[in-house]
């Protein structure tokens, strides 16, 4: 096997690049490699700079190369498989080609980190060089960490927006857009954006929060937004919609969680007439009301779903929208059409109620006993008459109306949406919303974000996208793995292990050849909608 081996003189702190070529020594039984020495590496670069074997530059007098496919200079064999499979996806969905628009110096260095951190799985990217010298991949040369930061800081703000709007208009499909939030911890003291919120895992960390925007059908990203840590995810909404009309994406439909519910950001939404569907509480005066008018039948068999065993209406009513024109010092106030979906899960309020019977009980005992915990006295006074006498003590008596209103809406759930569809469609979509979950455990652990090990803005900002990148090619080969039904037989990081292991031989003046492949690998890359790869 032939592979390039670098070497540092201590010395000179000259780092050297060696060809290693591998054989079986029949003498001493044993395996055994011979080097050659190729050349000196630039430090700033990373590339090889050719020596005559005394530390000299060769004198190159040949003329200078045509245009076209360049051979490979020295035999050279390696891991081949797994990235052939990232070129073809790359191609498919244009990132390669939207990358090369947007990043024209720089696009291979992009994908080649991008592949590095999809195979490499948590490895920091100080390992590159090894990774780098033994597989094919796109910029095909060494990545240095000095080379790495000066790369995340030629990535700037308009090329991504550019980036973000070629991949848009690619995927524009009638389909609705999950988004969401996730936290990022991190130990730097110096990142403006880090800052304590609440914590979605409760880690004790500072963090920031980052937005995903994900198509339910598709399952791809196509954008992506940063947000300091103390931001809550209501307050995101508003500036989701500024930046996505930027790109000319006034026509997305989002589905969202309640965490994003308030007033505003409903009005906000009719008023950019953006297609929604929310996740809200049924402790809503509005949602409450409506339930209460249908509540007697609800549970009526013809509106049992069996497919997800659950009772569930749809109720059409009006949202009443207001808009402020402070320069005007008006406010408009209109009715716009709103459906409501309501859900009952009969085993969900049977657990609920047996957590609320035994949180009662676990109350009534606090009180008798005369350990009364501060922080429950609202409780103790909405759910029971206590009476204290010198003869008989205290005593503790349920109040019995209040307990059955807790316990009437037990089960029920509900979402709103302002696009007619009948409740078990709406229910589909927002349950697919957990491709953007999915996308947050690829992000934080294949992808190495579950710390912020990042001290600079840029450094993040530009290291974030590269793992936005990354995202997406991994978000594809997880929904062709669901969609084929390999899941049940692979983890994705397996799959590509079955696939890494493919090699190719490259020598001077001939093609590149592909060794050997299982018909299981043939499949494999069938499954995930490319052709196995074949010598050229």
């Amino acid at each position: 096997m032939v592979a390039t081996v670098y070497q540092t003189d201590k010395r000179s702190g000259i780092t050297y690049a060696y060809e290693s070529v591998s054989y079986w020594d029949k003498e001493k039984k044993q395996s055994r490699a011979r080097r050659t020495l190729i050349g000196r590496v630039d430090k700033e670069t990373g590339e090889i700079i050719p020596t005559d074997g005394r530390n000299r530059k060769k004198q190159d007098a040949k003329e200078p190369a045509k245009p076209g496919p360049v051979a490979s200079e020295m035999p050279n064999r390696s891991f081949y498989g797994a990235t052939y499979l990232l070129d073809a996806i790359g191609e498919q969905l244009g990132l390669t080609h939207d990358l090369k628009q947007c990043f024209p110096d720089t696009y291979k260095q992009i994908l080649s980190l991008a592949y590095y951190l999809i195979l490499e799985d948590s490895t920091p990217l100080y390992r590159f060089e090894k990774w780098g010298a033994l597989h094919k991949h796109p910029y095909d040369k060494n990545i240095t960490s000095q080379r790495s930061s000066e790369l995340f800081a030629s990535i700037n703000e308009k090329a991504k927006q550019r980036f973000f709007t070629l991949q848009g208009k690619r995927r524009m499909e009638k389909e609705f857009w999950a988004y969401d939030t996730t936290t990022l911890s991190s130990y730097s003291e110096t990142l403006r954006q880090v800052q304590f919120g609440f914590n979605k895992k409760d880690d004790k960390l500072p963090q920031l929060n980052v937005a995903l925007v994900f198509g339910q059908e598709s399952n791809l990203p196509f954008y992506y937004r940063k947000l300091a840590g103390n931001i809550p995810d209501a307050k995101t909404v508003r500036h989701l919609l500024e930046e996505l009309d930027i790109p000319g994406f006034s026509k997305v439909k989002l589905v969202m969680d309640r965490g994003f519910y308030s007033e505003y950001n409903i009005n906000s939404l009719y008023r950019e007439h953006v297609k929604f569907l929310s996740s809200v509480r049924v402790s809503l005066a509005f949602v409450r009301k409506e339930l209460d008018a249908i509540y007697d039948t609800f549970r009526s068999f013809e509106h049992y779903t069996e497919d997800y065993e659950l009772y569930c209406r749809t109720v059409r009513t009006i949202w009443n929208y207001t808009q402020e024109h402070p320069y005007r010092g008006e406010t408009v106030q209109e009715s716009r059409r709103l459906y409501i979906h309501y859900y009952y899960n009969i085993d969900k309020a049977a657990e609920d109620e047996k957590a609320f019977d035994r949180r009662l009980f676990a109350l009534k005992q606090e009180l008798e006993s005369g350990k009364r915990v501060p922080e429950h006295e609202k409780l103790y006074q909405k759910y029971f008459t206590i009476k204290t006498t010198p003869r008989r003590g205290t005593q503790v008596t349920v109040r019995e109306e209040n307990v059955r209103n807790t316990r009437r809406y037990y089960g029920f759930f509900a979402l709103i949406t302002n696009e007619t569809m009948d409740a078990v469609t709406a229910l589909e979509l927002y349950r697919n919303k957990d491709v953007v979950e999915k996308a947050f455990g690829n992000l934080k652990e294949r992808l190495n974000m579950r710390r912020a090990l990042v001290s600079s803005e840029q450094s993040l900002e530009e290291k974030l996208f590269v793992q936005f990148v990354a995202l997406i090619y991994l978000s594809y080969i997880k929904k062709q793995m669901q969609v084929n039904g390999l899941l049940k037989d692979y983890t994705l990081p397996g799959l590509l292990d079955k696939l890494d292991v493919i090699e190719c031989f490259e020598q001077p003046g001939k093609s590149l050849r592909v060794g050997e492949m299982l018909e299981k690998q043939k499949q494999l890359y069938n499954d995930l909608g490319v052709n196995p790869p074949a010598s050229l």
